[in-house]
């Protein structure tokens, strides 16, 4: 136990080296870590080089505050489209004639099929349709199937989305919609969004640093629907009246045949034209979508293509020549942010309904400076009180548990700062726990060491063993607070999860200073002073 070789020393201060070092960039300010980052030369590897500070949450360093809530409506009137479709198919594969047409309500679609024989032949496969309702909790009950259907007697089929169909299909497209939202966001080149739903309809967004609200508006709020249709020759037949930017927002008739849409997408970049100068997007599409591309280009030479972006016509460009290639642009009169945020919005995907900003704030750094400044405040009363309290109880070895603590703390911004882990407020209230619980394994080390030591043993032989017998009591202890923490991250959001995560790091760095560093530190001791007995 008090011989510790050599290569076990280098390798413990080879990483307590590497875990301050990457701890001091927190005290350099943003301009100082640059100029760092800027005058190292080229040949040291850029994971050796600590310029990387610690990441503060919105509540420290303030930024943007956005809460989304899903168009029910939208969603709803999607599903009965989707509904009416589906009978319409069913009717045309099954060869069911029908009187009039398929009407719809808000909330479903009716037909009439006057023969007994092609209702009984209809309604089984009408109720493939309605798929059951899984647990919705407290999204509420209402029918356990997504559509209620009913028929009545003179022939007329009712299909109607229940509450728990609804509801179902709010959620779904809540967790799809938070999944858009976070590619977009990521690609603002922000760190550490915080995004999580809010009940049933309604995500929030909360993006530290960016003191745009706008912009974060504009690159949220657009539902991004791509499609690609044809201009239509006349407003005669099946036809969608959008508006167009190449004609100055005038209505202009479009085909409602989709040949390709959004979700064919594989990479949209902005650049700059090469012959104009002017702002573009370079898309790519996928082979399915490359195919059907071709095979519409090459069919409609000389006639105008619309590029619709949420029922709008955004750019209506004359098709020249076959374009096979799966490649194409998107050209207009953009401007450069006006590209960057559609090709944002084209690789993150659509959202699948409509989304409206009901709460908008931009939180200031004000509040976040005050926080700071506490949490330093807390944290250097809290260490300065448990270093008094150790080196009173426990002498030398308390000063060696000190020294330890400090290392810790170094410790564990070190780990936030590589890992780019956020610190918000409660993760300065998890530092500041963390020591207070930092020093327990040193408490019952010590404490062994004194009970053996009562029991006639040697000093060496106490020493020895208040290491040994303790450790198995520290392992125990760490690993259910760490079930607790990693539970806490698991389901927690936000800042509970700042929390977590700060914790978790305390505890994994406490295994390391409070057993392995103390035990070094104490054998050095001992072989420097050569004690008779405890110091305490």
């Amino acid at each position: 136990m008090l011989r510790f070789q050599t290569r076990k020393v280098i390798v413990v201060l080879l990483v307590l080296l590497f875990g301050c070092g990457f701890a001091l960039p927190n005290l350099f300010s943003p301009e100082t870590r640059k100029a760092i980052e800027a005058g190292a030369p080229s040949w040291i590897p850029r994971i050796l080089l600590p310029i990387h500070a610690v990441v503060l949450g919105l509540d420290l360093q303030g930024g943007s505050h956005v809460l989304l809530e899903i168009d029910r409506a939208d969603l709803v009137r999607s599903q009965v489209m989707q509904l009416r479709d589906d009978v319409r198919r069913i009717l045309r594969d099954e060869r069911i004639s029908f009187q009039g047409g398929i009407g719809m309500t808000a909330r479903g679609v009716s037909v009439r099929v006057p023969e007994a024989a092609d209702r009984a032949k209809l309604l089984p496969k009408l109720r493939e349709l309605a798929q059951p309702v899984g647990t919705l909790g407290a999204f509420g009950p209402s029918g356990n199937n997504t559509i209620d259907i009913a028929e009545q007697p003179d022939g007329l089929i009712q299909l109607s989305v229940t509450e728990g169909g609804a509801n179902e299909r709010v959620r779904r497209a809540v967790e799809q919609a938070m999944e858009v939202l976070r590619r977009r966001v990521d690609a603002l080149g922000t760190t550490e969004p915080n995004i999580q739903r809010q009940g049933l309809d309604r995500i929030l967004v909360q993006v530290p640093g960016l003191q745009d609200p706008q912009r974060l508006k504009d690159i949220l709020g657009q539902t991004a629907k791509l499609q690609f249709r044809m201009v239509a020759e006349s407003q005669a037949g099946d036809v969608d009246m959008l508006p167009s930017n190449d004609a100055g927002g005038s209505l202009v008739p479009v085909e409602r045949r989709v040949i390709v849409e959004g979700a064919d997408l594989v990479d949209a970049q902005p650049a700059f034209d090469s012959r104009t100068s002017q702002p573009i997007v370079n898309f790519r599409f996928n082979i399915r979508g490359a195919q059907r591309f071709g095979q519409a280009t090459t069919e409609n030479l000389g006639r105008p293509l619309a590029i619709v972006l949420d029922n709008r016509v955004i750019s209506s460009p004359v098709i020249q020549s076959p374009i096979t290639g799966g490649s194409g642009q998107i050209s207009g009169n953009f401007t450069v942010e006006s590209v960057n945020n559609l090709a944002i919005l084209l690789r993150a995907g659509a959202l699948p309904a409509k989304m409206t900003i009901v709460e908008e704030r931009t939180v200031g750094p004000g509040l976040g400076a005050d926080s700071i400044q506490a949490g330093k405040m807390a944290t250097l009363i809290a260490t300065v009180l448990v270093i008094i309290y150790m080196i009173a109880t426990y002498g030398v070895f308390g000063l060696i548990a000190s020294i330890a603590l400090l290392v810790h703390v170094c410790l564990i911004f070190g780990l936030m700062s590589v890992l780019g882990a956020t610190m918000t407020l409660p993760g300065i209230a998890g530092i500041v726990l963390t020591i207070g619980t930092a020093v327990d394994s040193n408490v019952l080390i010590y404490e062994r060491m004194r009970e053996e030591a009562h029991q006639g043993r040697s000093l060496v032989s106490a020493l020895e063993a208040g290491f040994q017998r303790a450790f198995a009591t520290i392992i125990d202890s760490n690993v259910t607070m760490l079930i607790a923490a990693v539970a806490l991250f698991s389901l927690g959001s936000g800042p509970v999860r700042g929390f977590a995560v700060v914790f978790i790091l305390g505890i994994l760095t406490t295994v390391i200073t409070a057993v392995t560093l103390t035990r070094m530190l104490i054998a050095l001791w001992y072989r420097w002073a050569r004690p008779k007995a405890l110091p305490f």
